[in-house]
C-alpha cells in the first residue's frame, strides 16, 4: 500500500504508519480481524478488534481508489490532456470528492447544453470570451452565425452555456463552494402530500425546520431524509446565490485568468447561470450526502454497540430449560429443551382468555417441570408475557428452578428461516420460536448469530444507513463476539462456525459433517484433516476452537497452537507438565515472562498467554441475574409521574435509552433524563439488557408514550 494511504489512515485513526503498515500486509497475507488483534499484537502495536477492522475497512476503500485512479488516468491519457501536474494531484489525493473534481471535465456525460454549442462549433467564442485580449463580445461572436446559430445572442448564450459547465467542473471552485454550502443551515418545509397523508403526522417536528448541516444530529438528518423520500418534506441548504456566485467567479478566474473589461458581464452571467442551474444543486446533494455518510457511521456505531452487547448478553448455561411463547387467543407455546438446547418435548396451553383453561395448563406445566427436571423457564417478553408470569408463579416450582423474561426480538424470524427448517423439518413455526426463546436464555451467542441481525431491534434508522457499511460493521461484530467468547468444536452449530475467523459457512458444513461421521474431534490438529481446510485457515481458526476433555489441555484454551512450545518450555522450567500448569494461577505468578519473548514471540503474546494459563477458557461475559418488574403497573393507564419503576434497557439509540417497565409500549429516557451534564453518549452511560430503576415523568396516552428518568 502506498505510503500516502498508510499515513492519512494513521492520521485518521490515531495510530502509527507502521502499525497500518504491517496490519495491510497482514490483510494481503489472507490473515484475519480476530486472528490478527489477537495473536499478532507485536506487529499491531496492540490495537483491538474495532481498531483492526477501521484498518481494513480504509485499506479496501484506498484499495478500490487506485483502481479507480487508473482508469482516470487512462481516460484523461486518451484525451490527450493528462500533464505532468494533473498526474500529481490524482496520485496523491487521499479525497474521492477531489478526485471526482479532477476527473469531472473529461467524465463521459449525456448531452447537455454545453455540448451541443459545442457541436455548434462555438468552443472557439467561449474561449475568446475569456480571453482578456477580446473587448467586444458581439464583434467576436459575428463570424460564429451559421446555420443551427441564427443570431449574435445565439452564439453568445451558447459560449455562456460552455463557460457555465467549465465553472462547475473546476475543481478550485467545487471544493471552495463546498466548503461554504457545509456552513449553511438545512431547510427541511412539509410538502402539499404531507397536509393530506395520516402517515406524515409521525414528522410534524421536521415541517418547517432549520439547523446548521453541520450540527444536525444524526437520528434527525435520517428521519427528515426518509420523510423527504416518502414525499413528505421539501429539504435544502440556504445558499446565498449572490454571494456563492461572486464567489466562484473570482476562484474561476482566478485560476484560468480574467476576462477583459467588456466581456466580463458575458463571464459574470455565465458564472450565475452556473450557480443556479449546476453548482448549487450538485453541491448542494453533495453536502447533504455527505452529511448523511456521517449519520450513517454514527447510526451504525450504535447498530454494533448495540449487537455486540447483546450477543455478549450472560448465558444462563446448561441447564434444562422451558420455554413459553406466550399468547392469548392462539395459547402460549411450550417447548422443553436438553441442557445442550435439544428439543425434548413440545405443546401448547390456553392459561388466558378466552379459553381460560388455567387448570388444565397449571397441571400440564406441572408435570413437564417435573418429569424433564426443568431448571429454569424463558418466556417471551411479546403479547401475554406478565400475565404468563403471573401464571408460572401458581405453579409449585422447585426451589433451584426460576422465571426469566426473554426478548422475542427476532425469534418470529428465526422460526422461517432456513435454519429453523433445517434443524426442525418436522415442527411447525410455533414451535420453533419457542425452542429460539429457551436457545436464547441458554446462550444468547449461539441462538442469535442465526438471525440477521437487522431483525433484532437494536437498530436506529437501520433501512436508511448505508447497507454496505452497515453490513460490514455488524458482520464484523459478530464474528469479534464469536472469536472472543470461543467455541466448542464438538457442540458448536454450523451458523456458529461460520464466524469463527477463516472458516465461513462451506468450512463449517464440512467441519459439522466430519463430527457427525468420526463422533467429535478429539484434538485441533484433527482439523487438517477436514476436507478444503488447509493450513492458513487452520491458523486462522485454531485459537478460538475450544475442545473439551483433549488429551492436551491447551486445546481447550486460547493458546494457540503456534505457541503450544512456549508453554512446553515453562512447564519444563518449572518441572511439571502441561496439564499441571494450565489453571494454576499460583504457578503461572512464578514465571518470569522476559525468559520466553524471542523470534516472533513478543512480550504481548507471553503476557496473553499467561493470564490464559491462570483462567484457561474464560468467558468474558457476565452470569444471568434475575428481574421483576413492578407488580403494581400492568397497562399505561396505571402510570403516573414520579412513580419509581424498575426496567430493563432493551434498545439505545444516540437520543436515548428504550427500557421494557413490563408494558406493552417501552418507555423512553431521553439523553436530556440520564443525569449526565453536558453532551452525552447514551451508550456510555447505558448498555443493552443493563437493569435499571426509573421515575416516570410524562406520558402520552394518545400516542402511547412514555417518558422516563434514569434514576
Amino acid at each position: 500500500m502506498k505510503q500516502i494511504y498508510t499515513d492519512h489512515i494513521a492520521g485518521l485513526l490515531g495510530v502509527k504508519s507502521w502499525q497500518v503498515e504491517n496490519c495491510a500486509t497482514m490483510f494481503e497475507d489472507g490473515d484475519t480481524i480476530p486472528f490478527i488483534s489477537r495473536y499478532r499484537k507485536e506487529k499491531t502495536g496492540g490495537m483491538d478488534d474495532a481498531t483492526v477492522a477501521e484498518v481494513k475497512h480504509y485499506v479496501d476503500l484506498f484499495a478500490e481508489m487506485e483502481t479507480r485512479k487508473a482508469t482516470i488516468l487512462k481516460v484523461i491519457g486518451e484525451a490527450d490532456a493528462l500533464t505532468d501536474e494533473l498526474r500529481e494531484k490524482i496520485e496523491n489525493t487521499v479525497s474521492s470528492t477531489e478526485l471526482e473534481d479532477l476527473y469531472l471535465p473529461w467524465k463521459p456525460k449525456r448531452r447537455t447544453r454545453a455540448t451541443v454549442a459545442k457541436s455548434l462549433g462555438l468552443e472557439p467564442l467561449a474561449d475568446a470570451l475569456m480571453s482578456a485580449k477580446i473587448s467586444n463580445p458581439e464583434a467576436a461572436a459575428k463570424p460564429f452565425v451559421k446555420e443551427g446559430v441564427p443570431s449574435v445572442e445565439d452564439a453568445l448564450a451558447g459560449a455562456r452555456d460552455i463557460i457555465a459547465e467549465r465553472v462547475a467542473e473546476t475543481a478550485v471552485v467545487r471544493e471552495n463552494q463546498r466548503s461554504s454550502f457545509r456552513q449553511r443551515r438545512l431547510l427541511a418545509k412539509a410538502t402539499k402530500a404531507a397536509g393530506s397523508d395520516p402517515e406524515a403526522a409521525k414528522y410534524r417536528s421536521y415541517f418547517n425546520y432549520s439547523m446548521p448541516v453541520a450540527r444536525i444530529p444524526a437520528h434527525n438528518l435520517l428521519a427528515i431524509l426518509r420523510a423527504s423520500g416518502e414525499g413528505f418534506l421539501s429539504v435544502d441548504l440556504d445558499t446565498d446565490s449572490e454571494k456563492c456566485s461572486a464567489k466562484a467567479y473570482y476562484d474561476y478566474c482566478k485560476a484560468v485568468g480574467f476576462p477583459s473589461q467588456g466581456c466580463s458581464a458575458q463571464v459574470h452571467e455565465a458564472v450565475r447561470d452556473s450557480f443556479d442551474r449546476l453548482i448549487q444543486p450538485s453541491i448542494s446533494g453533495e453536502v447533504i450526502r455527505e452529511a448523511k455518510a456521517k449519520a450513517d457511521v454514527e447510526s451504525i456505531a450504535v447498530f454494533g454497540e448495540n449487537l455486540r452487547q447483546l450477543l455478549l448478553s450472560a448465558p444462563l448455561g446448561q441447564k434444562v430449560t422451558m420455554a413459553l411463547d406466550p399468547g392469548f387467543r392462539n395459547g402460549c407455546k411450550i417447548a422443553v429443551l436438553s441442557e445442550r438446547g435439544d428439543l425434548l418435548y413440545h405443546t401448547i396451553i390456553y392459561p388466558h382468555p378466552p379459553q381460560n383453561e388455567k387448570i388444565k395448563a397449571l397441571s400440564a406445566v406441572q408435570d413437564m417441570i417435573g418429569r424433564y427436571h426443568v431448571k429454569a423457564i424463558a418466556v417471551g417478553n411479546g403479547t401475554a408475557s406478565r400475565e404468563s408470569v403471573d401464571f408460572l408463579h401458581m405453579v409449585d416450582l422447585p426451589s433451584d428452578c426460576r422465571i426469566w423474561t426473554v426478548s422475542e426480538d427476532g425469534a418470529s424470524i428465526y422460526s422461517a428461516s432456513e435454519a429453523a427448517r433445517e434443524e426442525f423439518p418436522n415442527e411447525d413455526v410455533t414451535v420453533r420460536g419457542a425452542v429460539s426463546i429457551g436457545r436464547r436464555l441458554q446462550d444468547p451467542l449461539s441462538e442469535l448469530v442465526k438471525i440477521d441481525p437487522k431483525n433484532l431491534g437494536v437498530g436506529q434508522y437501520q433501512h436508511d444507513v448505508d447497507q454496505t457499511l452497515l453490513k460490514e460493521k455488524l458482520d464484523n461484530t459478530v464474528e469479534a463476539c464469536v472469536n472472543a467468547v470461543g467455541v466448542n468444536l464438538n457442540t458448536a452449530s454450523p451458523w456458529l462456525l461460520q464466524y469463527v475467523a477463516g472458516i465461513g459457512p462451506s468450512l463449517a458444513r464440512a467441519i459439522v459433517e466430519m463430527r457427525a461421521a468420526n463422533g467429535g474431534f478429539r484434538s485441533r490438529n484433527e482439523l487438517l484433516k477436514v476436507p478444503r481446510l488447509g493450513p492458513k485457515a487452520f491458523r486462522q481458526c485454531a485459537g478460538f476452537l475450544r475442545i473439551k476433555g483433549a488429551a492436551n489441555p491447551l486445546d481447550d484454551s486460547a493458546v494457540h497452537p503456534e505457541s503450544y512450545f512456549v508453554v512446553d518450555r515453562m512447564a519444563a522450567d518449572l518441572g511439571v507438565s502441561v496439564r499441571e500448569l494450565v489453571g494454576n494461577a499460583e504457578l503461572c505468578k512464578k514465571i518470569e515472562p522476559s525468559r520466553y519473548v524471542g523470534g516472533e514471540v513478543g512480550l504481548p503474546t507471553v503476557n496473553d498467554i499467561l493470564r490464559e494459563l491462570a483462567k484457561p477458557g474464560l468467558d468474558p461475559r457476565e452470569e444471568a441475574s434475575e428481574f421483576s418488574f413492578a407488580d403494581d403497573v400492568r397497562s399505561i393507564e396505571d402510570l403516573r409521574p414520579g412513580m419509581e419503576l424498575p426496567g430493563i434497557v432493551t434498545n439505545i439509540t444516540a437520543f436515548g435509552a428504550f427500557v421494557d417497565i413490563g408494558l406493552h409500549e417501552n418507555g423512553l429516557i431521553h439523553v436530556s433524563q440520564m443525569g449526565v451534564k453536558g453532551r452525552v453518549d447514551p451508550s456510555k452511560v447505558l448498555r443493552l439488557h443493563q437493569k435499571v430503576k426509573t421515575a416516570v415523568v410524562n406520558v402520552d396516552l394518545e400516542r402511547g408514550r412514555i417518558a422516563l428518568r434514569l434514576l
